[in-house]
């Protein structure tokens, strides 16, 4: 395959999820099948070359330089995923080149001041850098210089020519070099990255993966004669390096389409524009738009402009007949006053929070403004205890409140005995329910039929008061201006929360009962809208995948060399 073949195939796939990355492995895979580069009969047979690795290892056993291994897992050529053509010879690879292990240096000698050699661990592999140093005595043994090979041997076995600082190989590093009978390592890199690919997922189903010297010791390489060698690594470079050119032009188109969305819809919520401005930018955006999203995952940013239009006050126009939101507050303040003594805040109070101006009959509240007149924020249960075998409470925890729905498939029960304790949580639906700890993000409305479940200690109950629309308010605390106000006060280090104390002072937009009823409505239509061309776009991103998939089978299934 040559550089204008290869375009030919991008320009058919480009707009594939993961088109580059899957080029590459295509390129890798035509490689060590024989069908990147022409035969050429005139080329020495590779059984020559064999010959010569047959003699160049009896020499090194002789001189005592290499020893027969006394272990050896061998791998079966034919469950590797590539058939290299017939005229290539197989070779182990101890008997082509020196892998070695790396040493248990002392972790006490380790500084981050660079004192002493680099230490090369396995996640500097991918890096080409290090941060750990070694201040000590080492062997020479262990050093590695700028064009050796290194494999990690747990986790994804990167393989990487070393093109960092000589520095020293590490534990659970392996590093080859000593190549022999003028073999090209480049070409043999080739190869052994689909072998340890295979390797790595025929290894036990652990959370980490570990690459053992008896599986080294039974790698065998497929050979074809050294110029063709030479033939395949100059055209594997050539069309790798188109691909990156390739890979950067895209990188640089989408991040400034991202720009262009982010740009086009941060016009609509800006805090300084003006109220006149506003229907200039909306049909800016909308005419925008849908040259600009092209992938599913750009739904998320119009998804969150519509909930920042809705809380703001832009989804749709106020009436100026609907009863002001200040009325509202000053019944639900009337009907908590009645059953416990509530300090009313002013909003003027909390101007330095507010990030934008209300509309007309809009009012600033706070969270704890809005709640039922007998009712509380509360976390639920701190310790669930074992699950019961019968019987027992259903009890929602973070990874069952999703963004805008509860998840019942995972919900587990608490004993009758422990959830007792928790009467201030119990539902009664009608609520809203907000992550506090843990998974952060999740905000819903509790449905009638979860009337007596109870939450967990991460998930925080808002009973809202009757006056208003809780899918309102769902849609408010799952809107960016809420939950920017969220990051700025989650408290903690390893474990960071809301505290309920700030999350009952947050300050919220508060539009008349009217107008919360019309956006819910509008943001309901919008997020349908939202939800069908995500599905187009997926099912796109489905088909151009399909394509990519059919496209590359055909031309590794055609047995042709695909050189033009």
């Amino acid at each position: 395959m040559n550089a204008d073949r290869l375009l030919a195939l991008y320009e058919k796939v480009a707009e594939a999820p993961n088109a580059v990355p899957r080029l590459r492995r295509f390129v890798l895979d035509l490689a060590v099948r024989g069908k990147l580069v022409e035969q050429d009969p005139t080329d020495e047979p590779a059984s020559e070359l064999l010959k010569r690795i047959a003699a160049e290892k009896a020499r090194l056993v002789k001189a005592g330089e290499l020893r027969e291994p006394r272990n050896a897992v061998v791998i079966k050529r034919d469950e590797l995923p590539f058939v290299p053509p017939a005229h290539w010879v197989w070779a182990r690879l101890i008997d082509i080149a020196r892998p070695s292990y790396g040493f248990a240096f002392k972790s006490s000698q380790f500084n981050g001041e660079k004192r002493g050699m680099p230490l090369i661990r396995i996640r500097d592999i991918s890096k080409m850098d290090t941060e750990a140093y070694y201040e000590g005595e080492y062997d020479p043994g262990y050093l590695v210089r700028a064009g050796d090979y290194l494999v990690g041997m747990d986790g994804d076995f990167n393989l990487r020519r070393w093109a960092g600082p000589d520095g020293l190989l590490n534990q659970r590093v392996m590093r080859i070099n000593g190549w022999r009978c003028e073999i090209d390592p480049k070409f043999v890199k080739l190869p052994l990255q689909m072998i340890l690919g295979y390797l790595h997922g025929d290894t036990s189903l652990t959370t980490v993966k570990h690459l053992s010297a008896k599986q080294v010791n039974g790698i065998e390489i497929p050979l074809p004669p050294l110029a063709e060698q030479r033939r395949i690594v100059g055209s594997e470079e050539e069309l790798m390096a188109l691909l990156d050119r390739l890979e950067a032009v895209r990188t640089t188109r989408e991040a400034t389409r991202d720009r262009l969305t982010a740009a086009s819809l941060a016009r609509l919520t800006a805090p300084g524009t003006d109220q006149a401005d506003f229907p200039a930018n909306a049909r800016f955006a909308l005419a925008t738009l849908p040259a600009l999203t092209t992938h599913p995952d750009q739904i998320k940013p119009l998804r969150q402009t519509i909930l920042n239009l809705a809380v703001r006050g832009k989804l749709v126009e106020q009436n100026p007949t609907d009863e002001p939101a200040s009325e509202l507050l000053d019944k639900l303040h009337s009907e908590s006053s009645k059953k416990k003594k509530t300090a009313r805040t002013s909003p003027a109070k909390h101007a330095a929070e507010m990030s934008f101006e209300c509309p007309p009959g809009w009012a600033w509240a706070q969270v704890r403004q809005i709640l039922a007149p007998d009712r509380d924020i509360s976390y639920g249960v701190i310790k669930l205890g074992p699950e019961p075998k019968s019987g027992g409470v259903p009890t929602l925890r973070c990874s069952d409140v999703r963004p805008g729905f509860i998840d019942l498939s995972g919900v587990r029960k608490v004993q009758e005995s422990i959830e007792a304790d928790y009467a201030r949580t119990r539902l009664e639906g009608g609520e809203v329910v907000i992550n506090i700890r843990g998974t952060l993000g999740g905000v819903a409305l509790v449905p009638d039929d979860l009337k007596g479940h109870n939450v967990a200690r991460e998930v925080a109950v808002i009973p809202i008061a009757a006056d208003l629309s809780g899918p309102f308010l769902v849609y408010l605390m799952l809107s960016p201006y809420f939950w920017d106000h969220i990051q700025n006060n989650l408290r903690g280090i390893a474990y960071k929360g809301l505290n309920l104390g700030i999350l009952r002072e947050l300050p919220i937009p508060l539009p008349p009962l009217a107008e919360q009823h019309r956006i819910v409505a509008k943001v309901d239509v919008l997020m349908a809208l939202c939800d069908r061309l995500e599905t187009s776009l997926t099912t796109a991103d489905t088909t151009r995948a399909r394509l990519l998939e059919v496209l590359l089978h055909e031309v590794l299934g055609s047995g042709l060399t695909t050189r033009t």
